[in-house]
């Protein structure tokens, strides 16, 4: 297991060269005036620990490839195409299988500079997930994984480990691979949701409190919510590419999918827990603590899609009485809340169903229906008055410059809560299991 590299003299090796050379990247990832023995240190501690991942072979040798050619080329703007088309680490998911990985990349809600990051990670691919994955929830390019170690980029609250966010000259025709870290999801999910209940005076279900003081409890339930929220996004009823990640589109749209995504794991968990799944079960309080306490305070308000979806979900279940504020203090009803997250995953589907036979902009205007619902527009959107004040003479992704940063901005309560629980969301920067086992 990577775990036992963390103290290699060239990982160590790795790690400070890479440090060291970001300090001399520009936002774009160039470094014109970057020791070029930075790079020949790099390219030997990469070699060094290559026999290690006998499995990556191609892949590290296209490192070495990409690195001499930058260094070669001035250090330019990189361009690591060649060693990400050789990267596959969703082909042969096993247990505890590691990796070594070197890019040049930003880190989604982490650093948005193109800067060289080393990593030590291992998968997290136990049998009873590798059977459902193969039975059940087919999803081939799903990588989940767990830290070693890592350069700064990752000391971040950065989850994820996606090939969209490396830098190549061209984007490739596909993805074959979407890394995400469980034990940093459920190592935040802990802290986060157990500083919610205290603040909240939430008395939370026996099961709840025990699922929180068990970090490999919690990494069971995010893989398996993981697995099923990500195949989701290409299974329904659905227009064309319905997360549109390359299109241009108001946030509410990304906000709906999403949370149409985590509404479907829940969905699935609950049949699951019926049929005796032990981590199905806990899927269902990830899903609600997560959604309900962390995703609306964390991050800013400008097109925040994934604190939308969690005020949504707050602000349905509060209308129908799941969720209730009184004496200052939050009860859930638990039972009525597992019914009501399927009646809204029903409601956001009917939504796409019909969506199908919609135009662009009118698919776009119901959507900000379906929220303004549930959830109060800005005073000033003109998307509330949409018929009235939009110039429908434009193209559709002219429209979106009418979108408010904070669109729909936080409620009293979660202004509220933002206060009292943002230092502790800010606390998790940087957060991985091995701080909270």
């Amino acid at each position: 297991m990577t775990e036992n590299l963390r103290q290699h003299p060239a990982w160590l090796r790795l790690r400070d060269a890479v440090s060291e050379f970001r300090g001399h990247q520009q936002p774009d990832g160039s470094a014109p005036e970057a020791p070029l023995g930075l790079v020949e240190t790099i390219r030997g501690a990469v070699a060094e620990l290559a026999p290690y991942f006998p499995h990556d072979e191609a892949y590290l040798a296209a490192v070495d490839k990409d690195l001499a050619r930058w260094a070669d080329a001035g250090l330019g703007v990189p361009d690591f195409l060649d060693s990400l088309s050789e990267f596959h680490p969703s082909r042969g998911r096993a247990d505890g299988r590691g990796h070594l990985v070197v890019f040049p990349m930003y880190t989604q809600n982490g650093n948005p500079d193109r800067n060289l990051e080393a990593l030590l990670i291992h998968e997290a691919w136990p049998a009873w997930l590798a059977e459902l994955e193969a039975t059940r929830y087919d999803n081939p390019m799903f990588v989940p994984i767990r830290f070693d170690d890592f350069t700064a980029g990752y000391d971040t609250h950065s989850a994820v480990l996606f090939p969209e966010t490396v830098v190549v000259r061209e984007t490739p025709a596909s993805y074959t691979w979407g890394g995400i870290f469980c034990d940093r999801e459920a190592a935040r999910f802990r802290q986060v949701s157990s500083a919610a209940a205290d603040i909240l005076r939430l008395e939370l279900p026996e099961e709840a409190r025990e699922l929180l003081a068990d970090q490999a409890r919690c990494e069971e339930a995010f893989v398996l919510w993981d697995l099923i929220h990500d195949r989701t996004h290409s299974h329904g009823d659905l227009p064309f590419d319905p997360f549109m990640i390359r299109q241009r589109q108001p946030f509410w749209m990304y906000g709906l999918e999403e949370l149409r995504c985590d509404l479907t794991a829940f969905r699935e968990a609950v049949t699951l827990a019926d049929e005796g799944l032990a981590q199905a079960e806990d899927v269902q309080y990830a899903v609600l603590f997560d959604r309900l306490f962390r995703f609306p305070v964390t991050g800013n308000r400008v097109r925040n899609y994934d604190g939308l979806g969690g005020q949504l979900l707050f602000a349905y279940l509060h209308k129908n009485d799941a969720v209730r504020w009184t004496d200052n203090r939050l009860t859930i009803d638990f039972d009525r809340a597992r019914e009501l997250t399927a009646r809204l995953g029903e409601e956001i589907q009917r939504f796409y169903r019909d969506g199908i036979d919609r135009p662009k902009v009118v698919h776009w205007i119901a959507g900000h229906e379906l929220v303004s619902t549930y959830l109060a527009p800005h005073p000033g959107s003109k998307w509330a008055r949409a018929h009235e004040t939009l110039d429908f003479s434009v193209p559709p992704r002219q429209l979106v410059d009418d979108v408010l940063p904070d669109e729909f901005p936080l409620s009293m309560f979660y202004e509220t809560l933002a206060k009292k629980l943002g230092g502790v969301v800010e606390s998790t920067r940087g957060v991985t299991g091995k701080m909270t086992a």
